[in-house]
């Protein structure tokens, strides 16, 4: 049976693809442009990112709570695309550490006020087909993030080292991606005066199965550190940045593949399952990266490390807005991705840590092993 995609899905899905075109195609040559151009250390780019992630995942659940609160989710939409793009070519104006710091931070500062709103748009739009809704956008989200990249190598070919030029460039998603945002309407939410202590009101009237999947995803954000480890053991096993990050692009280009497949089965066979699997998915990709010196190996890791993503973060929003009030869905939707991004940043120190004094093979054991547990936790709790 085929499923239909509502136009304000498509266009958000559009939003997304060119946003995120814009946002991959400088973020692997950021640090390079810091390090090599401008003369940054890599402490100065470990606190930009950490400066930036947190500034993300805090904005995240407070702006999902005040667009319940004010029954508004548009306005937020395209208040946080705007200022995401209007700030990302600054540093190709003006190179300097400070505007790569406000532009890193104040792009984030965007993403943490729309994520929220613009989930709980999507969901608004579902119909018994949750998971094929936030797959779909999942898919031209990612879609974006292959493209970028490949457009910022393409462009290094023909002008190597010329990272102010990518910058530069970036305004032209960017503000597409913009132009799209003015066609995002409202939807009618009747019940957001009665809340004035918004986050309080919709937290005791959360389900006993939305804090269990709450706990239970925030516990295996604790060990799905970021994506550049992954990398970083890519490039240790091939001996080649070239098939580590070609290798991150294909992940990607998995990711992108599967995402509206994988919500059109969690719409069929139950987002539960869906999930369950992605997670042992994770457990095992992660073993092997354990243990794997083959870098042949690199590449299956990859393709399952697309399917995985695919199966787990926008299966896992769709469950959440199929079991919350559509009143509060943006501080359902807000809360989970404050918290697994503050898990992640913690989950990426720790794994920094455990990398450092024992070597590779110990943290990737460690992630391997917590996200089985969490995958049989949600396979035996009965009552979710």
């Amino acid at each position: 049976m085929k499923t239909k995609i509502p136009k304000p899905v498509l266009i958000l899905g559009l939003i997304s693809l060119f946003t995120d075109f814009a946002s991959e195609m400088l973020y692997p040559i950021t640090p390079i442009f810091l390090t090599t151009v401008l003369g940054s250390s890599m402490t100065i780019v470990g606190i930009i990112e950490g400066i930036a992630e947190i500034t993300a995942g805090l904005l995240k659940g407070i702006f999902g709570a005040i667009s319940d609160k004010l029954g508004k989710r548009s306005i937020f939409v395209k208040l946080g695309y705007s200022i995401s793009g209007i700030v990302k070519p600054i540093p190709g104006i003006f190179p300097a550490i400070p505007t790569v710091i406000f532009s890193r931070v104040t792009d984030r500062i965007g993403k943490g006020i729309r994520t929220a709103p613009r989930d709980a748009l999507l969901s608004y739009y579902s119909n018994n087909n949750s998971g094929a809704i936030f797959g779909f956008h999942r898919s031209m989200d990612t879609l974006g993030a292959v493209l970028g990249p490949l457009f910022a190598l393409f462009v290094l070919y023909f002008f190597p080292k010329n990272y102010t030029l990518i910058f530069l460039l970036s305004i032209i998603p960017s503000f597409i991606a913009i132009f799209f945002t003015f066609n995002i309407k409202d939807v009618p939410l009747n019940s957001f005066q009665k809340h004035k202590k918004i986050i309080i009101t919709f937290w005791k009237s959360s389900s006993y199965k939305y804090k269990i999947i709450l706990l239970l995803l925030t516990i295996f954000s604790l060990v799905n550190s970021s994506d550049v480890f992954l990398i970083l053991k890519s490039q240790n096993i091939s001996n080649s940045d070239t098939i580590a990050i070609l290798g991150y692009i294909f992940y990607n280009l998995v990711y992108a593949a599967t995402s509206y497949p994988a919500g059109k089965l969690a719409d069929k066979f139950g987002k539960k399952k869906i999930l369950i699997i992605g997670l042992i998915i994770f457990s095992l990709i992660y073993f092997i990266f354990a243990i794997n010196k083959e870098p042949l190996i690199v590449w299956l890791c990859f393709v399952l490390y697309g399917i995985y993503a695919s199966s787990t973060e926008g299966i896992a929003k769709a469950w959440i807005s199929d079991i919350t009030d559509e009143n509060f869905k943006g501080s359902a939707i807000g809360l989970l991705t404050t918290l697994s991004s503050l898990g992640i940043m913690l989950g990426s120190i720790f794994t920094g840590i455990l990398w450092d004094l024992f070597g590779s093979t110990i943290p990737f054991l460690v992630s391997s092993f917590v996200s089985f547990i969490v995958a049989l936790t949600f396979l035996f709790l009965k009552r979710i």
